[in-house]
């Protein structure tokens, strides 16, 4: 064959290879210049959760990530039955494969971990021997048996968390309260450094509220009677544990802002606020949610996305975006759960809400990858 012949067969049949790798690549709205995609599996009380990050690797700033996909597989895994274990065993791996072939990331950028809320749970239940056979299991079904599957506890988990969301110009005066399914978690840094957390915690949950309420119901399963339950048992030992917890923590005189995240802050702020759909982060006020949970009780078929998309009127207001994440609120949490969620953020909120001093409480959305992005930030600086 004729050189120049071959050069250019041999050219066509690079840039064919090229294309074709190419076309196979995930395509990801990437933000920053220097960056690497990440992947943050989480298994959670009610099930598996995975975030893609973008994360900023030249870490000169904090809370430099942005979120490309979100996505779960609920398995109530804190059921501790052998069928909430199968499916939690089969939506980590599920997971786990997608961000293996799917996402072609490699094993070393997939964080894989049991968040506190499970841990907690399984200590009250004893049924801790359940996380370790989790553990063993997901590794000999990926056939690796070094996979680390680190159970974060409530310390550890809320350092990461605060590290995360807050902004760096207002670490040292946010109290950062994360409502999870199974327990809360939070707290602020009171020292002028981030290696001194006081913790805030707290044994309840947006799902550990919700099923406190069930089982005081009888065959009265109306929303009406769910609430007057619900009131109760956050008038029980759920008030006792709130006031005792914010009043020992010393959160009210230390810190300006208080901001609650967990899945219940994202629904709440996606609810309320749809036309701020793209803000991560929005103020809210005491008022604000009881109305919004009164709304909840009373007009629960106002909040269906086609009833928020029928009140928008700003032109510029992107439907399709709040469309879609109006209805993905909404198949996550149906109202009972709603209810259970704000009513005990309104518990928490309401002893913050001082005669003499107002706090300015804040709604995050994207608390769920907030840990990610600072255990990767301190993988990589370690």
């Amino acid at each position: 064959m004729h050189l120049t012949v071959f050069k250019r067969l041999l050219f066509s049949l690079l840039v064919s290879a090229t294309f074709l790798l190419a076309e196979a690549q995930p395509k990801f709205n990437l933000k920053y210049k220097n960056s690497q995609v990440y992947a943050g599996i989480e298994v959670g009380s009610k099930g598996v959760k995975m975030s893609l990050l973008e994360v900023d690797r030249s870490l000169q700033k904090e809370n430099s990530f942005n979120i490309l996909k979100d996505t779960s597989v609920n398995s109530d895994f804190i059921s501790f039955t052998p069928a909430s274990f199968s499916a939690t065993l089969k939506g980590l791996n599920s997971l786990y494969q997608a961000a293996l072939n799917d996402y072609q990331l490699p094993a070393s950028r997939i964080y894989t971990v049991i968040s506190s809320g499970v841990k907690v749970q399984a200590e009250k239940e004893n049924k801790t021997a359940w996380l370790s056979n989790l553990k063993d299991s997901f590794r000999v079904l990926i056939n690796d048996a070094n996979r680390e599957v680190e159970i974060v506890d409530v310390m550890q988990e809320a350092r990461l968390s605060h590290l995360g969301i807050v902004p760096a110009q207002r670490r040292y005066s946010t109290f950062l309260i994360d409502i999870g399914s199974g327990n809360t978690k939070g707290g602020f840094f009171p020292n002028g450094n981030t290696k001194d957390l006081k913790l805030f915690q707290l044994s309840w949950g947006t799902k550990s509220t919700a099923n406190a309420t069930e089982k005081r119901l009888d065959e009265d399963k109306s929303i009406p009677n769910y609430y007057k339950n619900l009131s109760r048992v956050l008038a029980g030992d759920a008030a006792n544990e709130i006031i005792y917890a914010v009043n020992v923590s010393n959160a009210y005189n230390m810190s300006d802002y208080v901001a609650f995240s967990g899945g219940i802050g994202w629904a709440t702020a996606t609810l309320i606020f749809p036309e701020l759909i793209e803000n991560p982060v929005v103020p809210v006020t005491y008022d604000d949610m009881l109305k919004f949970n009164e709304r909840l009780l009373k007009d629960y078929a106002s909040l269906s996305d086609k009833a928020i998309l029928s009140k928008i009127t700003d032109p510029t207001a992107d439907k399709l975006l709040i469309g879609n994440e109006t209805k993905r609120v909404n198949q996550v949490f149906d109202q009972k759960a709603l209810l259970a969620g704000t009513g005990l953020l309104l518990s928490i909120m309401r002893q913050f809400e001082g005669v003499y001093e107002k706090k300015q409480f804040y709604l995050v959305k994207n608390g769920q990858v907030g840990w990610i992005s600072a255990y990767v930030n301190q993988s990589l600086s370690q």
